[in-house]
């Protein structure tokens, strides 16, 4: 199966952009590759396809606090984060400055639930690192998972649960105080 890359801009989640990869019946053989290169990419191969088969690959099962070693967690506990997808995976690479491409038709072999997985460039063809600061996967998924908790769609998702949390309260508060008190109801005879 030949995989294109089809760019997805979505401008509120972060300044980079995000790579959708998808089976070539379904992308736009129209676009030329001076297109695709004007966003800086230098990784296209010939015809504009991509050998993403050669990079990393990371589940968000990898990076999740909430899954045990046994479930696929392969960062320590203290270090993983909870429940990450494959967008925020896949921005936390851009921020690093690492090229990635997002697969969802893909699933994690131990849970098929999972759906979904990114694959990261780490070094060049020639062997030289794109980032020397993650010179390895583990380094790698360590940064990711800092990166995570710090993404902007969490963030909001975070401020609008306190605000909800909050409001809840107050209604709760308010209602909650009453000038009757013990059961009520109806007195037996």
């Amino acid at each position: 199966m030949t995989v294109l890359v089809k760019i997805n801009r979505r401008s509120n989640v972060s300044e980079f952009f995000s790579f959708v990869a998808l089976p070539q019946r379904y992308s736009d053989q129209q676009q030329s590759q001076s297109q695709k290169l004007e966003f800086g990419i230098q990784y296209l191969m010939d015809g504009g396809t991509l050998n993403i088969k050669k990079w990393v690959v990371m589940y968000p099962v990898y990076i999740n606090s909430k899954k045990s070693v046994a479930e696929g967690r392969r960062i320590s506990l203290s270090k993983a984060c909870e429940n990450p997808n494959c967008i925020e995976i896949s921005d936390c690479c851009k921020h690093l400055k690492l090229p990635s491409a997002v697969e969802i038709d893909k699933a994690y072999p131990r849970d098929f639930m999972q759906v979904g997985r990114v694959r990261v460039q780490l070094k060049r063809e020639d062997g030289t690192l794109l980032n020397p600061a993650s010179t390895s996967r583990k380094q790698l998924m360590q940064k990711i998972a800092d990166l995570v908790p710090r993404h902007p769609e969490r963030v909001k998702k975070q401020e609008s649960q306190k605000v909800k949390k909050q409001e809840l309260q107050a209604t709760t508060l308010t209602a909650g105080t009453s000038s009757k008190s013990g059961k009520g109801g109806k007195k037996k005879r």
